[in-house]
């Protein structure tokens, strides 16, 4: 019998999201407060004899999830692989439910969830060290691998630190007809700038124990810009504001816009209002665990 484990990749909100000075590597530094939500991908990887990648799922687009080389979990998998020496071979079987550029970590997630399952399975698993691994990944991936629902992260997502969670949320995602790529977000943010660069704040993280204080500070360095673009953006925002949320902004580099609330706002003026899909799930206050399949 293969080795094999599953594990649901939860997605990721940012509840403060400020892009920092570009670095001579070409990346730009960051600061985030990062928070896990129920919604999830599904995800499988099999120890075997060849490598592969199969994606299937609701929020999978028509036109698939682009080469293989180039996803997410199956670049997470061949870098656990170089690191370790371990495994020679994996299958990676996705369930697609976090919708695509949607500014929702959804490959970060699968990146993150396939370097867990991998690090269960290992006859000399990583422990801690996997975080240093996801760092090469991508900005999320790093959060995305710990066990933790909450965090602060600096520079590329690889300065943790690991926060105790807020009490769970209803949350509201709206999210339009269209993708936006990270990368597109990150040009227009530096053009828009040009030579211009804000500094770090400084979060204090005993500060962060209510979601009023949460969104006192809450802010999206990514919103103005991304909605100078997409005007749909903005309107979004506002009719997720006329519903009295706890804050309403745009998640990650977009392209959906959530809402926190305490309790389930009716979606149907949403729906009504926007045509846009709509998705109801909470912050998580756990971490889904790694299940051994074998």
């Amino acid at each position: 019998m293969s080795l094999a484990a599953r594990v649901r990749a939860q997605a990721k909100i940012n509840l403060v999201l400020r892009v920092l000075a570009r670095e001579a590597s070409g990346y730009h530094s960051i600061e985030t407060l990062l928070h896990r939500i129920d919604l999830a991908d599904e995800v499988l990887v099999r120890v075997t004899s060849g490598r592969a990648l199969d994606c299937t799922g609701p929020a999978l687009p028509a036109g698939g999830l682009g080469p293989t080389g180039k996803n997410l979990a199956f670049r997470a998998a061949t870098a656990y692989a170089e690191r370790t020496g371990w495994p020679d071979g994996f299958a990676i079987e996705l369930v697609k439910n976090i919708p695509v550029g949607a500014g929702l970590g959804g490959g970060s997630a699968d990146a993150g969830a396939v370097l867990r399952a991998l690090d269960e399975l290992s006859p000399t698993p990583l422990g801690p060290r996997l975080v240093e691994l996801a760092s090469g990944l991508g900005a999320d991936v790093p959060f995305l691998t710990t066990d933790s629902p909450m965090a602060l992260a600096w520079g590329r997502g690889e300065r943790l630190l690991l926060m105790r969670p807020i009490d769970t949320r209803t949350i509201l995602l709206v999210v339009p007809d269209f993708p936006i790529a990270t990368a597109d977000a990150y040009a227009w943010l530096a053009s828009e700038r040009g030579e211009y660069m804000p500094t770090a704040a400084v979060i204090a993280a005993d500060a962060l124990g209510s979601w009023e204080a949460v969104a006192a500070m809450a802010v999206n360095d990514f919103q103005p810009v991304v909605a100078r673009r997409h005007p749909r953006i903005a309107e979004l925002v506002a009719v997720i504001e006329s519903m009295d949320p706890i804050l309403a902004m745009l998640a990650g580099s977009g392209s959906a816009v959530f809402g926190v609330f305490d309790e389930y706002p009716d979606p149907s003026a949403v729906v009504r209002t926007t045509g846009a899909t709509v998705v109801r799930t909470r912050t998580s206050d756990r971490i889904e665990r790694v299940e051994r399949d074998d």
